[in-house]
């Protein structure tokens, strides 16, 4: 069976006992007997987040009492940040894209092999090999970061959605809860596409947990408040706190850069979308695009219109102190009304 498939079993008999004795008889007492499908991959998706905020709580904090780069100053942001993270890692964030972009993806792609369009299982490419356990979860975990570099990049590139993604960079006070901090229509938006993705693929949907939750807990120790780098070769095969944290960079790894317009006919300033070290899980793919920015070092984090009147165009950019307020000016944000 082999190790992957032993933890495999183990986490199946934990998730049918979580569902039949807890789940289940809950879901029959609100009359959602139809749904017990989905509840069972509920559980799936629960208990996957309660071993991810463990691992957080029991190993990444450790680490960044240990080694942090800068003092916590601001706990408030942080105990925001705990929130996203709950949000998402508990299943609430899944329920709602169960009730809205899943029912779509259903619908989409059940069209598509009714007109005789059907999709494909990428572990099936080589037979014996690529449906091999650990080689297809290798598999898909590539093709998977490689579309995450791309969704990445282009929260960087258009106007609009930086206009939400920016709230996730306006965290000054970066550590291990901050991967989630995000705007939900951010969120929805880079979800769907994945979903998408994983349909036309053919992952399995315990694969697509299993792919999920190793991303979520990287990242989780990427964004972490620890002085930590792999070294020169490990650097370039994981994405480490180092390389994550100069994506955050103010004014170096992200963000709205304003230059003078070279254009005679119209003075001013420009817009300038870009930055570095976009990849999620491998930097391969920064590698490959030019994108990869190898130095050490660790400097503060946040948008530089927080802090830098004359990139905001006046007053310094309010990105919201708790989870609502956040939200609700990023909407305002994307309308340019922020």
């Amino acid at each position: 069976m082999g190790w992957l498939g032993w933890l495999g079993s183990c986490f199946d008999g934990v998730q049918q006992w979580f569902f039949e004795n807890l789940l289940q008889p809950l879901m029959f007492s609100m009359g959602l007997a139809s749904l017990l499908e989905n509840g069972y991959e509920a559980a799936g998706w629960l208990l996957v987040g309660v071993l991810q905020l463990v691992v957080i709580v029991v190993v990444i904090g450790p680490l960044q009492r240990l080694w942090p780069v800068e003092p916590i100053t601001d706990r408030a942001t942080i105990r925001t940040d705990i929130l996203y993270t709950l949000i998402h890692r508990l299943g609430l964030f899944r329920l709602a894209l169960f009730f809205t972009v899943d029912p779509l993806a259903d619908r989409l792609f059940g069209s598509l092999r009714v007109a005789g369009i059907s999709t494909f299982h990428m572990d099936g490419l080589w037979p014996g090999v690529t449906d091999i356990g650990w080689v297809s979860l290798l598999l898909y975990l590539v093709v998977f970061d490689f579309v995450n570099y791309w969704i990445h990049r282009g929260q960087h590139h258009f106007e609009w959605w930086w206009r939400l993604h920016s709230l996730h960079h306006a965290q000054q006070q970066m550590t291990m809860w901050s991967d989630n901090r995000n705007h939900l229509l951010d969120d929805v938006i880079r979800d769907a596409i994945l979903v998408a993705v994983a349909q036309v693929i053919g992952v399995a949907p315990g694969q697509f947990i299993a792919i999920v939750a190793i991303t979520q807990l990287s990242e989780s120790f990427q964004h972490a408040n620890v002085r930590m780098w792999f070294g020169r070769w490990g650097e370039r095969l994981w994405i480490s706190p180092r390389f994550h944290r100069r994506h955050h960079s103010i004014g170096i790894g992200h963000e709205t850069v304003k230059v003078a317009s070279a254009d005679a006919q119209s003075p001013g300033t420009r817009v300038v979308l870009g930055g570095h070290n976009f990849g999620v899980l491998f930097p391969w793919w920064d590698m490959l695009m030019h994108t990869a920015n190898f130095e050490l070092r660790y400097d503060a984090t946040g948008v530089r219109d927080q802090v830098e009147p004359a990139a905001a165009d006046g007053p310094l950019r309010d990105y919201g102190q708790g989870f609502w307020s956040q939200q609700w000016l990023g909407v305002l944000r994307l309308f340019g009304k922020a």
